[in-house]
C-alpha cells in the first residue's frame, strides 16, 4: 500500500515540478535578456551570448587574442557580457583615445574585484583603488614622493649594480645552457627589492610568494561575474590560496615595517645619521610621521603601496626584457645592428652606464617595438565607467567593465605596416613614442590610470638589454635555430614567455 501511494504521489508530483523547472528557467533567461538588451539604447556590436554565462565561454586561455579575433567580427569596439557584467572592448587607437582621453575622468575608475580587493588590503593600492579622493592622493604621493625624477636617479647605482651582478653570473656559466628567464627576474626582483626596502630579497620563500601573487592577481574569479556561482571559486581553492597569499605578504611587510622603524629610531638617536640611502618604506614612514598634508598614512596604506611597487614592478619588468631578448634571439640581424650600436658607443668600456643611453637610439627602437609586440599588460588593468556616456556614438551604461586590448592596437594593420614583423626599424626617425601621446602605442595605458612609473621602468630596461648584448652573444642549446623559439605565451596579471629562455652565452672579446 506504501509503495502504491508513493508511486502514485511521485506521478502526480513530477509534471508540477517540471512545470515549475520550466517556468523559473523561462523567467531566468527573460530576466537576463531583459537586463543586457534595450531597443531605445543604441549599444555597440555584440556577439551572441548564452544564457547565465554570456561570453565568458568565449575569453579562453589568452583574453587578448580571443577578444581581437571578436572585435575583427564585429567592429573595434564591441560589447560582451560576462555574466551579470556588461564590458565595453576597444581595440583601435580611436577607440582607445576616446575612452582613455575624450572621457577619461567617466573610465578613470576600477570594478571591484574579489581577488585584487584581498591581495590589496581592500583595494588600497594605486593600481586597483577606485577612482576618488584616496586615489588622488596616493597616487600624487607616488608621483612627488617616490617616483620623480631626483628619485629615480637616486637609485641608478642600484641599477647598475645589480646589471653587473646579473652580467657577472652569466660569466660563471662557462658556455653551459642557462636559464636566462630566471636570471632577468632576480635581476629584476632585486632591483626592486633594494628600492623598496633597502635589501636584496632572494629567499625561495620570498621569490615562490611573489610568483603566487602574480598568478593570483591575474586570476578570474567567476564569482565577480555571477554572484550565485561564488562557491566556485571557494570549492576550486581560491579564495583559500588568495587568503594565504595576503596573509603571508602581510606578514613580510609587517617585518619589513618593523625593521625600518627600528632602524630609523638607531639612526634619529646617532647625531651622525644620514638620510643617503633611504629606500621608499623609510620615504614612507618619514612621510607618516611628518603629518604635512590632511591625507593620513596608515599602517595598511604604506604597505599597499609597497605591495604595488612589487605587484607593477617585477613582473612586467622581467616580461618586457624577457621578450625583447626573444625576438632579439629569433632576428640575427636585427641583433647584430643593435650590437653594433652599443658596441661602438661604449668603445671598450667594462660596462655600459646610463649615462650612454640616451644615445642609444637603435636599442630604443627594438624595446619599442618588443614592447608594440608583446604589451606587458595585453588588456592594460580594467576600468569601470561612473556614469552613463556616449562613446563613438553608442551609449554604454554606468557600471561597465572597459578592457582596452593593447595587444591587439600593437598589431593594427591599419595602423602598422606589416604589424606581425619584428622590425625596429618603423621606430626610427618616428616620433611615436609609450608616454600617452600616441594612442597606437599604448603598452603603459594613457591618462589619470597610466602607469606612474615609466621613467623608473625605463633605465631598468635599458640598462639590462644593453649590456646583456654588449658582453655576449646568445644562441639557443644544441645550435638550433635562433626562428625555431617557442614564442608560446601564458596569460596571467602580465604576458609571459609559456617556457622559460635556455640559452648559450658566449663571451664577445673585442
Amino acid at each position: 500500500m506504501l509503495h502504491i501511494i508513493s508511486t502514485l504521489t511521485f506521478y502526480f508530483t513530477m509534471p508540477i515540478i517540471i512545470v515549475a523547472f520550466t517556468i523559473i528557467s523561462i523567467f531566468i533567461v527573460f530576466k537576463w535578456y531583459s537586463s543586457t538588451s534595450n531597443p531605445k539604447k543604441n549599444r555597440p556590436p555584440s556577439p551572441l551570448k548564452l544564457p547565465i554565462i554570456g561570453n565568458l565561454h568565449q575569453l579562453g586561455s589568452n583574453p587578448h587574442r580571443s577578444l581581437q579575433t571578436i572585435t575583427k567580427k564585429h567592429g573595434p569596439l564591441v560589447l560582451i557580457q560576462l555574466g551579470n557584467v556588461p564590458a565595453l572592448v576597444a581595440s583601435s587607437a580611436e577607440t582607445a583615445c576616446e575612452i582613455l582621453k575624450t572621457h577619461d575622468l567617466i573610465f578613470a575608475s576600477r570594478p571591484k574585484l574579489s581577488i585584487t580587493n584581498t591581495l590589496t588590503y581592500g583595494s588600497k593600492s594605486i593600481a586597483f583603488s577606485p577612482y576618488g579622493e584616496y586615489w588622488r592622493q596616493v597616487r600624487s604621493l607616488a608621483v612627488l614622493q617616490l617616483l620623480s625624477n631626483k628619485r629615480v636617479q637616486s637609485f641608478r647605482q642600484v641599477r647598475e649594480q645589480e646589471t653587473q651582478v646579473m652580467i657577472d653570473t652569466i660569466a660563471k656559466s662557462c658556455g653551459s645552457v642557462i636559464d636566462l628567464s630566471e636570471l632577468i627576474s632576480s635581476f629584476t626582483n632585486n632591483v626592486i627589492c633594494r628600492v623598496a626596502l633597502g635589501r636584496t630579497c632572494g629567499e625561495p620563500e620570498f621569490i615562490d610568494l611573489l610568483i603566487r601573487f602574480t598568478y593570483l592577481a591575474g586570476c578570474f574569479s567567476i564569482g565577480d561575474y555571477i554572484p550565485w556561482l561564488s562557491w566556485v571559486d571557494r570549492l576550486s581553492g581560491l579564495v583559500a590560496r588568495t587568503k594565504q597569499a595576503a596573509q603571508e605578504f602581510d606578514e613580510f611587510l609587517e617585518g619589513v615595517l618593523e625593521e625600518h622603524i627600528s632602524k630609523k629610531k638607531m639612526v634619529d638617536g646617532d647625531q651622525n645619521g644620514s638620510d643617503k640611502r633611504q629606500d621608499l618604506v623609510d620615504i614612507l614612514l618619514d612621510l607618516q610621521t611628518e603629518k604635512t598634508t590632511n591625507f593620513i598614512l596608515h599602517r595598511d596604506v604604506i604597505k599597499a603601496a609597497i605591495m604595488d611597487v612589487f605587484a607593477a614592478g617585477t613582473d612586467t619588468t622581467s616580461t618586457a626584457i624577457e621578450w625583447a631578448i626573444s625576438e632579439l634571439i629569433r632576428h640575427p640581424r636585427v641583433m647584430k645592428t643593435l650590437q653594433r650600436e652599443v658596441r661602438e658607443i661604449a668603445n671598450g668600456k667594462p660596462m655600459i652606464t646610463e649615462d650612454d643611453l640616451e644615445k642609444m637610439t637603435y636599442l630604443q627602437a627594438v624595446l619599442k617595438e618588443a614592447m608594440r609586440l608583446h604589451a606587458p599588460l595585453p588588456l592594460l588593468i580594467s576600468r569601470e565607467s561612473t556614469k552613463d556616456v556616449k562613446v563613438m556614438g553608442y551609449d554604454i551604461s554606468a557600471g561597465t567593465q572597459v578592457f582596452v586590448n593593447a595587444w591587439a592596437i600593437g598589431r593594427d594593420p591599419s595602423r602598422w605596416v606589416e604589424p606581425e614583423k619584428f622590425h625596429p626599424e618603423r621606430f626610427l626617425n618616428n616620433p611615436i613614442d609609450y608616454k600617452g601621446l600616441n594612442f597606437e602605442f599604448i603598452p603603459f595605458g594613457v591618462g589619470r590610470r597610466g602607469c606612474p612609473a615609466i621613467q623608473f621602468a625605463t633605465p631598468v630596461y635599458e640598462l639590462a638589454i644593453a649590456n646583456l648584448v654588449y658582453k655576449y652573444d646568445f644562441a639557443l642549446p644544441e645550435e638550433v635555430n635562433g626562428e625555431e623559439l617557442d614564442m608560446t605565451e601564458i596569460t596571467g596579471l602580465t604576458l609571459r614567455r609559456k617556457s622559460p629562455l635556455l640559452v648559450v652565452a658566449t663571451p664577445h672579446f673585442g
